[in-house]
């Protein structure tokens, strides 16, 4: 279907604001413009979706997390990793999404404020996702746990579940939104979709360069696969926990998503896949402005709350 017309005017009017690409410049000038690009969406008049409560906490080892207890809660608790390009975004850029999340499935969400690259590339990020995880765990121990997270997020919660599984660390679901599964951006949405929809292939090679520095000399050796948790393409991903993939459309990313709930399947996980007709790459950090962005992430919510409980 065409692009989604509320996406269209938004990308024109970014587009005349110079708001567009994501990268600009280095990874400080680049966290700056994603922060102001991130709060320029709430308006004016933003009002801050009612939870029960919101506070800001430090894990034992001193990671930053922001937990959210919903209206109605119904047991449970969300570790969400942001999307970024694991270079960008913080607690606080995705404040509204995470809200959302904890409404809808009516669990307790743990906000992780991990390390980013340069500064910290792979794995330390994903260290600092299984400490939560791992923290989490021991104080809901009666309670189940998942994971979620949206693009360079998501591809952090399906790192962590694959490590969730290998060191046995209970974990009941997790939801990816359109998530970045293979560096090697080979896909054809990459190719369709790279350029004129947010988020550009050029901006993901990027994000690549500062997360995953040594992957290129890696790759075509034995040593590629000790990025399996990031290069997914390598990772077995048999037995990890049961997943909601969704995906949107006009993404470079969209066929990432698809062909890891395709392998997913294929090694015998459970996966419900939500694709995402006419929507841009980062919808879900759209809801109240897209009605499209709002149907579909919610879907997605709702369906990984019954998996986590199932």
């Amino acid at each position: 279907m065409p692009l989604d017309p509320q996406f269209r005017t938004i990308l024109d009017h970014l587009g005349e604001k110079g708001l567009l690409p994501l990268v600009q410049g280095d990874a400080g000038q680049t966290r700056a413009h994603y922060r102001a690009l991130s709060f320029s969406r709430r308006g004016p008049s933003f009002v801050p979706e009612p939870v029960a409560s919101v506070s800001d906490q430090r894990s034992p080892q001193g990671v930053p997390v922001r937990i959210f207890e919903p209206c109605q809660p119904r047991g449970g608790t969300v570790v969400y990793l942001h999307g970024g390009g694991w270079v960008v975004g913080d607690v606080e850029t995705h404040d509204p999404l995470c809200r959302r999340v904890a409404n809808v499935t009516g669990a307790r969400v743990v906000s992780v404020g991990y390390r980013l690259a340069p500064e910290h590339p792979f794995p330390a990020g994903l260290d600092d996702a299984e400490h939560v995880l791992r923290w989490v765990g021991e104080q809901r121990a009666d309670e189940p746990v998942g994971v979620a997270g949206d693009s360079a997020g998501a591809s952090l919660a399906a790192g962590l579940a694959v490590r969730a599984r290998d060191q046995e660390i209970p974990l009941a679901a997790q939801l990816l939104f359109y998530p970045a599964t293979d560096p090697s951006m080979a896909s054809a949405s990459y190719a369709e979709n790279g350029k004129g929809y947010f988020l550009t292939r050029d901006d993901m090679a990027w994000f690549y360069r500062q997360y995953l520095p040594a992957l290129d000399e890696a790759a075509e050796t034995q040593e590629g696969l000790a990025y399996a948790e990031a290069n997914l393409a390598y990772a077995n991903v048999g037995r990890v926990a049961a997943t909601v993939v969704a995906t949107a459309e006009f993404d470079p990313l969209r066929d990432d998503g698809a062909a890891y709930a395709d392998r997913l399947k294929n090694a015998g996980v459970r996966v419900e896949y939500v694709p995402g007709p006419g929507l841009i790459h980062g919808y879900a950090a759209f809801l109240g402005v897209v009605d499209a962005a709002d149907a579909n992430a919610t879907e997605a919510m709702e369906t990984f709350a019954r998996l986590l409980r199932s």
